[in-house]
Formats: C-alpha cells, sequence, structure tokens
C-alpha cells in the first residue's frame, strides 16, 4: 500500500518567496489527507501535479488564518470544477461556523455535500485500513495534533503451507490472505496457518502549532514519521514559550524522548532564509532529521 507525505506549505504565519504557509497531505493510493489548508494551499496542489477530484478528507489543527483561510478558495475551486463527491472536514468548535458565515458572505453555492465534524480528543476517522486520532496541543487557542495511523496488516503469505492443507490456487488463497478463515472438505483452516505474524502499520505524526508536552509525547510515541512544528531557533526559546510555538531542537528533543524513527521539521519563522540553521540544532539530538521545503515529497516506507 503506497503512503506519501507531501508538503505544500511549511512557512509559519506569513509566506514567504519560498515558502507557503501551513499545509500538508498524506496520499494513500487514489485517496488524499490534507492536514491544514493555509492561503495558496490550491495553487501548490497544482504545483505538486495533485488532483482535488478524488476522496478528499480535510484536518484541521486551529482556526489560525494561515491554517485555514485557504479552504474557502479551495471550496468554491472545486465547485466550479463541478465536483460532485462529498467532502469531509474536521477540526475545532468554531469550524463550521467559520465555513458557514463565509461562504454566506462571498454568496457562493457548493455543488457537493460538505460534511463538517467539531472534534474531541480521540478518535476522529475510522476506515477499513486507517485511522486518525487527535490530542489536544498547547497553542494560543484550541489546538488539536493529529495521528494518521494504519490498521495491522496482514503477514507474509507462505503459498507451500497452502498447498499442504489441500488449498487450492485462486479465490480461497485470496481470502487467507485478507484474513479470513476458510472451509475445505469440513475442515477449518485458519489465515494464521498460511502466514507469518501481522505487520505493524506506518505512524504518522502532524503536530500543528504546539509547545511539546508529556501528553503529545505519549500521543506521538514511535511514530515512523513526525511532522513537527519548528518556528524558531533555540536562541529565541523564550519568543517561542511566550507564543505557544517550539523551537527545533525542542523538537529534536521531544521526537527523541517520544522513540520517533523520522523527525520532520516545518513551520519555519520567515526570519530564517536557511533552514539549516534549524536543521543542524535539531540534529545534535536527534539522528534522523530533515527540514521540510514546500513540494517535498516523502515517500513513507
Amino acid at each position: 500500500m503506497s503512503i506519501e507525505i507531501v508538503f505544500l506549505g511549511t512557512s509559519a504565519g506569513l509566506p514567504t518567496e519560498e515558502r507557503n504557509v501551513s499545509s500538508v497531505i498524506v496520499r494513500r493510493e487514489s485517496e488524499i489527507l490534507m492536514f491544514d489548508i493555509g492561503e495558496g494551499t490550491q495553487k501548490q496542489l497544482i504545483k505538486a501535479n495533485i488532483g482535488i477530484k478524488q476522496k478528499l478528507t480535510i484536518f484541521i489543527s486551529h482556526l489560525h488564518g494561515d491554517h485555514i483561510i485557504g479552504i474557502l478558495g479551495f471550496l468554491q475551486t472545486m465547485t466550479l470544477q463541478k465536483r460532485v463527491e462529498p467532502i469531509e472536514i474536521y477540526g475545532p468548535e468554531g469550524i463550521e461556523e467559520f465555513i458557514a458565515a463565509n461562504t454566506k458572505i462571498m454568496n457562493f453555492g457548493l455543488s457537493f455535500p460538505v460534511l463538517i465534524t467539531p472534534i474531541n480528543e480521540g478518535l476522529v476517522v475510522s476506515e477499513e485500513k486507517y485511522e486518525v486520532h487527535a490530542c489536544e496541543a498547547e497553542h494560543s487557542v484550541t489546538t488539536f495534533s493529529y495521528l494518521f495511523k494504519e490498521k495491522e496488516k496482514s503477514g507474509t503469505f507462505y503459498p507451500d503451507k497452502a498447498s499442504a492443507l489441500g488449498v487450492p490456487k485462486g479465490k480461497l488463497w485470496h481470502k487467507l490472505q485478507q484474513g479470513e478463515e476458510i472451509t475445505i472438505e469440513n475442515k477449518s483452516i485458519k489465515p494464521s496457518q498460511v502466514l507469518g505474524p501481522n505487520i505493524s502499520g506506518k505512524k504518522i505524526g502532524v503536530s500543528g502549532d504546539t509547545r511539546p508536552t508529556k501528553k503529545l509525547e505519549k500521543f506521538f510515541r514511535n511514530c515512523d514519521y513526525l511532522i513537527f512544528d519548528s518556528t524558531f531557533s533555540d536562541e529565541l526559546r523564550e519568543k517561542a514559550i511566550q507564543s505557544c510555538h517550539s523551537t527545533a531542537k525542542e523538537a529534536a528533543v521531544f521526537a527523541k524522548n517520544a522513540d520517533v524513527k523520522n523527525l520532520i521539521l516545518t513551520h519555519f519563522s520567515a526570519r530564517y532564509k536557511d533552514e539549516n540553521v534549524l536543521l543542524n540544532e535539531a540534529k545534535t539530538i536527534h539522528n534522523s532529521v530533515i527540514a521540510a521545503n514546500d513540494q517535498l515529497k516523502i515517500d513513507v516506507v
């Protein structure tokens, strides 16, 4: 199952010549999960050559403009393109009012259903192959961090074992591979008899704007990839505390404590023309860190 992370906006608060404001997507085959949608996100999607007629779910971390303003133009564009498939939107209390008030003022209807759900902590979405969970973060307004978590996958299928048990190749093999028990000549055959141990799914964390907290550390434990607020360098730690953001060094300490495999820094203050200042700080703490940039694509393996 192919999964790809695509960064559409990596700047904090203000866009720059090189960086748009916040948005990142997780692509899972023909499905898009979008986390935040700052101004200009739809143009970033065009640059990334990502269409918007496929299944789409949007998760908003909080109601600051650099994380949500882009949703208005995005909805209007999809209507102009005559989209009919529904879109689901999840976010903090107030998100429904924000979208309803602005679409009314701008006087445009929608060609597709928009299903808006205010969230609390816990399970937000549960699909056949994955879940999305939310945890309250520490920011100046109500803010949620998100965790995309694949469900366990079936282990390796061993054809020799299936043949030895008298299972003919074809539909019955497929059923066993999908975790279904089958019956042949009144004999039950369980998937565990022909499959190796289940394989843990991938975990991808998206922090939104936040201070590092013990609560989030537990929430993001053992993530394969963690996308974390890294607005400032450590010399501006007091400013980070005052504005309820994190430094790159704090993000790295957090990731190390949470046993995160790969840390991705994002949400950089516009004062930094070169993100290597932040990257180098984080690398002194964690052994697998990269600094995101707009249009960065990462295959989740």
